[in-house]
């Protein structure tokens, strides 16, 4: 372990000296990360209040064919304009972003109203634009509750009871909580943690064998009275400690960041406290062994710093493809599942975050599968470093 500490002490040191390094690794993404989710988030949080509160406006075109109809809308907040579009001068205003919707009223509405037939309307929206959904949304629900009423009164006008209208009736009956709810906005939260993890120690991984033989100073080295695998020990220890520096200020980042987001106009609370804090950070540290030694093994193979750049940075993605799986599936966390790595840390932050019981079975196989795998990879780290062919 004498071995194994100092060259860690040597590596941690010479990787601190490096500005770029500390800049990017521990500064760039653990708090810009977090910092800009936490920005980008406030700023949804914003838009869907000001969405919610803005009044619509609502082109109509031929308004003097349902009175009744616009009145009612009127009422309800709704900006009448009174236009006189045909169908194609309707898509063109809604298309060329003149007008936000068109209501057309057809020139048969009043005869079908009056007959007691369906009476058709045309709303006149561009799907394509993200803001115009639900503003359409809202402007249909309303008609909605106009149909509904003249329904019902010309139930009540031919004397039948208009509960019969309503054989079933649904009381939807909410069982999530203010935590589980912040989840639909936090879905990325993990995978920036994680991510922000394993790019704390990036560089470190590359200088342990890539940069090394780029400078000349690998033979050097392995004529170190020293067993070489201590010596590779000593470098993945200390890419652990610079990953697990990251995941700390990733996550501090988030515990101040989040404070500030607003999602309780929403009636969401971010459940990120201190205590919270520590366990996200006790969940995912088994995955750090595992990320330095993998990364590590791959920059053995790699004959330049810039060869080992590219590869890491594609390896980056890998832990994330469990996760993209859990979003497209909707996977719940199984007994089989938390032996995935990346994946069942991603299940106890998910769970931690929506303040829900995480079973003790679930932490133990989720951190004794990853450390175990870590461990594996470790020893196969240290027995490339035997090879001779490292120095070619």
């Amino acid at each position: 372990m004498r071995a194994i500490l100092t060259v860690f002490a040597k590596e941690f040191r010479e990787n601190l000296r490096d500005r770029r390094t500390v800049i990017s690794a521990l500064l760039f993404g653990p708090l810009f990360g977090p910092l800009l989710f936490a920005a980008a988030l406030s700023f949804m949080v914003q838009r869907g209040v000001t969405q919610s509160d803005r009044p619509i406006a609502l082109a109509v075109a031929h308004a003097e064919r349902a009175p009744r109809l616009v009145e009612f809308l009127a009422q309800r907040g709704v900006e009448i304009e009174r236009v006189g579009y045909d169908e194609e001068q309707a898509r063109a205003a809604v298309r060329e972003r003149r007008k936000r919707l068109v209501l057309s009223i057809p020139e048969d509405f009043a005869e079908r109203f009056t007959s007691a037939q369906p009476a058709a309307l045309l709303l006149y929206v561009d799907s394509s634009d993200p803001e115009r959904g639900p503003e359409a949304q809202r402007v249909r629900a309303l008609i909605g509750q106009y149909g509904g009423q003249l329904a019902l009164l010309r139930a009540l006008a031919r004397g039948v009871d208009p509960l019969i209208l309503t054989p079933v009736v649904v009381h939807d009956i909410d069982v999530s909580t203010p935590a589980s709810r912040a989840m639909l906005a936090l879905g990325a939260f993990s995978y920036i943690v994680l991510l922000t993890m394993l790019t704390g120690g990036l560089y470190l991984s590359i200088d342990a064998t890539a940069g090394e033989r780029e400078r000349g100073s690998l033979e050097p080295l392995l004529t170190v009275p020293v067993p070489r695998a201590h010596l590779i020990y000593g470098k993945i220890l200390a890419a652990c400690a610079y990953m697990l520096l990251s995941l700390v200020l990733t996550v501090t980042a988030f515990m101040v960041a989040l404070r500030f987001v607003g999602l309780e106009r929403f009636g969401m609370s971010v459940n990120f406290g201190p205590l919270t804090a520590l366990k996200v950070v006790a969940a995912c540290a088994p995955l750090i062994p595992l990320g330095a030694a993998l990364m590590t093994t791959v920059a053995a193979f790699t004959r330049s710093y810039r060869e080992a750049q590219t590869w890491l940075g594609l390896l980056l993605l890998v832990p994330t493809l469990p996760l993209l799986y859990a979003g497209v599936t909707g996977a719940r966390p199984t007994t089989a599942l938390m032996l995935v790595p990346s994946l069942s840390q991603h299940f106890l932050v998910t769970s931690l975050l929506r303040d829900e019981a995480i079973p003790v079975l679930h932490g133990v196989l989720s951190a004794g599968a990853t450390l175990a795998l870590g461990a594996l990879l470790a020893a196969f780290a240290g027995r490339l470093y035997r090879r001779e062919a490292l120095l070619g």
